[in-house]
């Protein structure tokens, strides 16, 4: 429970904490605190749905098993792909965050931002080839050790916040709460990639829902801990901020901490990406098993892993600004929520568990609206899924692969593991 617990922090956690209040205080000033507020808020019930989902119907295949129980094969693939292939768009942008704050140690500009990534992926790609064991181990250590270092700063630079730096409160208009919102999405991703690792807790229905209240607490103190710090002490400059976190600690603490903080985004980045990896490497082998994706490439974990390092490579290539991108990722990834949510209202049985469901549902309904544009992304990638079903289901029957999860088998059998059984 307690690496499940750090993956989850991890997942979340990530780089949303030393990247997400300048960008978000950017968009939206000092109310871009609302939106963070709103967006813990929400990271109760959608955290709580999936971790009622795991506990129920543990499997790898994650949001998309859940999806199939619930709305068959087609709608299942089409949510799997959007989170298995955002996976690998996400990577670089993920890693640019830490790679700005070792740019502003070591200098380099994006070539220090391209080394730092691949010095990242590189990490977590050797740590997950070795098995969940393992990288979940270097997971509990991180996560402690990150806590940490994020309490000391925000202790330390608290006495130097000046309420000043509210006002303006709203520089852009309330309008920029919705956009903060938007890009703050990123940063509260996460409960859903390791909804992949619920078969690998010891005990699913004990285990899941307590590492997930846990890492849900803990998740929620951090961010608006270093989010308010961060609008009272930096003030106006904090939208400016290259390494916020760094400006922070400076702050505080004094003298070489730049150096400090560089190692700290490193780390929350590689235990963002060793979460997400972890979880891909296990929804990809599950999509295969259920004939969403060709056995031949995905049909192993490390096959899965593979194409993940893969298409991160790729993806660090192409020509796409950072914002964007990050939109990009987070249209997948809610898109994922409200199929995922959809699914919980269905499979959940009635009373708290399907209210929070409700509650989280309607709440990604409108995340998605505020995405905007880039939200379009996942309907593409969804009817790419759907395309390869259909393609799949034209060929040769002697060629079909049996699903080993279906909705046919939400019904209850006598002969299944109860843990696996449709509530």
């Amino acid at each position: 429970m307690a690496q499940g617990t750090a993956l989850s922090v991890g997942a979340v956690l990530g780089t949303g904490v030393i990247s997400m209040p300048a960008l978000a205080a950017g968009v939206a000033g000092p109310a871009s605190l609302v939106a963070w507020a709103a967006l813990i808020l929400l990271s109760a019930p959608l955290a709580w749905t999936f971790a009622a989902l795991g506990a129920r119907h543990p499997d790898s295949g994650g949001v998309s098993t859940y999806v199939r129980l619930a709305f068959g094969p087609r709608a299942a693939a089409a949510v799997g792909w959007c989170f298995y292939f955002a996976v690998p768009l996400g990577a670089p942008a993920a890693a640019a965050f830490a790679g700005g704050y070792v740019a502003d140690v070591a200098g380099g500009g994006q070539a220090t931002v391209l080394v730092t990534f691949l010095g990242s992926v590189g990490a977590v790609y050797a740590m997950n080839w070795f098995g969940l064991r393992i990288s979940g181990r270097v997971q509990l250590v991180l996560t402690g050790v990150l806590a940490v270092l994020l309490l000391i700063t925000v202790v330390t630079a608290l006495p130097h916040a000046d309420l000043g730096n509210l006002t303006p409160f709203a520089p852009h208009g309330w309008a920029g709460v919705g956009a903060a919102a938007a890009v703050l999405v990123w940063g509260f991703a996460g409960w859903e990639a390791v909804s992949s690792l619920s078969p690998d807790y010891r005990n699913p229905r004990r285990d899941v829902p307590r590492a997930t209240a846990v890492a849900v607490a803990v998740v929620g103190a951090l961010y608006l801990a270093v989010a308010v710090t961060s609008v009272l002490v930096l003030g106006p400059a904090l939208g400016d901020s290259q390494a916020p976190l760094a400006d922070l600690l400076a702050v505080g603490v004094g003298g070489p901490v730049r150096i400090v903080t560089a190692v700290v985004a490193v780390l929350l980045t590689v235990g963002a990406m060793n979460a997400y990896f972890a979880g891909a490497s296990r929804l990809g082998t599950a999509l295969a098993r259920d004939g969403a994706l060709p056995a031949r490439v995905f049909g192993t974990e490390r096959g899965s892993l593979t194409f993940v390092l893969a298409g991160s490579l790729v993806s660090v290539l192409l020509p796409i600004a950072l914002h964007t991108s990050m939109l990009l990722v987070t249209g997948c990834f809610t898109l994922v929520y409200v199929l995922g949510t959809a699914a919980a209202l269905r499979l959940l049985p009635r009373g708290a568990a399907r209210g929070w469901a409700a509650v989280a549902f309607l709440a990604v309904i409108v995340l998605l609206v505020l995405t905007g544009l880039p939200a379009l992304l996942s309907l593409v990638v969804a009817a790419g899924a759907i395309g390869y079903q259909a393609w799949r289901a034209s060929r040769p029957a002697k060629s079909a692969r049996p699903s080993s999860i279906s909705a046919e088998s939400a019904a209850p059998n006598p002969n299944t593991n109860p843990a696996c059984e449709v509530a």
